[in-house]
């Protein structure tokens, strides 16, 4: 008997997709938390999402972590599937809702996002995978969104996830601290991150 857990990213409305020559079709789903919560749960629970901030979190608690999210109307979770199988979890915000307003003067049209990408699995690291996986991803924020510029805040130590932004066309921006947030449904404790930025000129040339 199927689990009636096991989610069916076939059936779910996606918000973009978006085929790749010689790569796949990019879909990105609204994240279901409930049904979600598994394959969000192993990522996280691995060492290489230390930075992710949740690695010692249970399956429940994450659930309820994405159920809290999709309350909101300043930050939102999305599920990214490649030829329908799960490849990563976007997460995108106002930074103006943010503790990362505290840190840099927010333009209008400015999208805070943060990434995290699914395990190599059996094949290994591919070249040019990643790079092909965020520029549908970037097309969805900005012209699918219609934003005009990507923030995004590293945490400083993780020099992997601040390289690959530099490569993907970032500017890197301030090193800053993020600020404790310490409220009944949330905390998140201090963060020293490293600013990067992305406008859409530069992303996508007219």
């Amino acid at each position: 008997m199927p689990d009636p857990r096991t989610p069916s990213y076939a059936t779910r409305t996606p918000l973009h997709e978006q085929h790749l020559d010689g790569f796949g079709t990019v879909r990105v789903l609204p994240l279901d938390a409930a049904e979600d919560a598994g394959v969000i749960h192993r990522w996280v629970s691995e060492e290489r999402a230390a930075f992710w901030g949740m690695t010692e979190l249970t399956r429940d608690q994450v659930e309820a972590v994405y159920a809290h999210m999709d309350t909101l109307d300043t930050h939102h979770a999305r599920l990214v599937v490649k030829d329908g199988e799960p490849v990563a979890l976007l997460q995108t915000y106002d930074p103006g809702a943010d503790r990362v307003s505290e840190c840099y003067d927010v333009e209008p049209g400015d999208i805070g996002v943060h990434l995290l990408l699914a395990p190599a699995g059996a094949r290994g690291a591919r070249p040019g995978w990643t790079a092909a996986l965020a520029g549908a991803l970037m097309a969805y924020v900005l012209l699918g969104l219609d934003r005009t510029r990507i923030v995004v805040d590293p945490d400083i130590g993780n020099e992997k996830a601040i390289a690959r932004f530099l490569r993907q066309g970032f500017t890197a921006g301030p090193a800053v601290v993020l600020p404790v947030v310490d409220l009944p449904d949330v905390h998140l404790p201090e963060k020293k991150a490293q600013l990067a930025f992305l406008r859409r000129e530069v992303a996508f040339p007219a």
